[in-house]
């Protein structure tokens, strides 16, 4: 038997599809694509950049600006985990992959949107310094990351809406008129 043992094949771990390697944490490019999934790590990477940077300014006049940033870039961040978590992991199937999708494009949208207005109120806001500075240059990057991303899910959504629409091949504004019972002549 310790003979048996030793010749058995470890157990192998299920193979992903060909080019749907891990790239990262577990994350493969099979649910998101490559593209999506780069520019995932891309919002969580900028956002989170944008969030250290501004907690760096040690003085500002005008802070409201300063203060609607940080908050922003934080939720973005935070917003951020816990939708990739699931595209990386088996809660993908357990959520269902129409709703984590629709939630994902909203949620996407509306950071990115909130991202946006926030770098510019702090744009118009700041004192001009270099750390101010290097954070709004993260802080339009991740806002474009996420616009980007919400383009690209509402194109593919439009584009499998137009798949799902079936071609007016035939006539048929006038398929009674063609009916043979109606081409009868009395």
């Amino acid at each position: 038997t310790a003979e048996a043992r030793s010749t058995r094949a470890p157990p192998s771990l299920p193979s992903s599809p060909p080019g749907k390697g891990t790239l990262l944490g577990g994350c493969t490019t099979a649910r998101l694509g490559p593209w999506r999934l780069l520019l995932k790590a891309a919002q969580l990477g900028l956002s989170f950049l944008a969030f250290v940077l501004e907690e760096v300014v040690t003085e500002c006049t005008r802070c409201s600006g300063l203060y609607f940033f940080e908050f922003v870039s934080c939720s973005a961040f935070l917003l951020c985990i816990p939708i990739l978590v699931i595209y990386c992991t088996s809660l993908y199937e357990k959520t269902g992959k129409e709703k984590l999708e629709q939630l994902d494009f909203w949620v996407t949208l509306i950071v990115g949107l909130i991202f946006l207005l926030a770098s510019i109120v702090f744009s118009a806001t700041s004192d001009k310094t270099a750390v101010e500075t290097v954070a709004l240059i993260f802080g339009y990057l991740a806002s474009f990351a996420f616009l980007v991303d919400a383009g690209l899910m509402f194109r593919k959504k439009r584009k499998t809406r137009q798949e799902r629409q079936p071609e007016n091949t035939a006539n048929t504004i006038n398929a009674t008129e063609n009916q043979p019972l109606n081409n009868q002549q009395a």
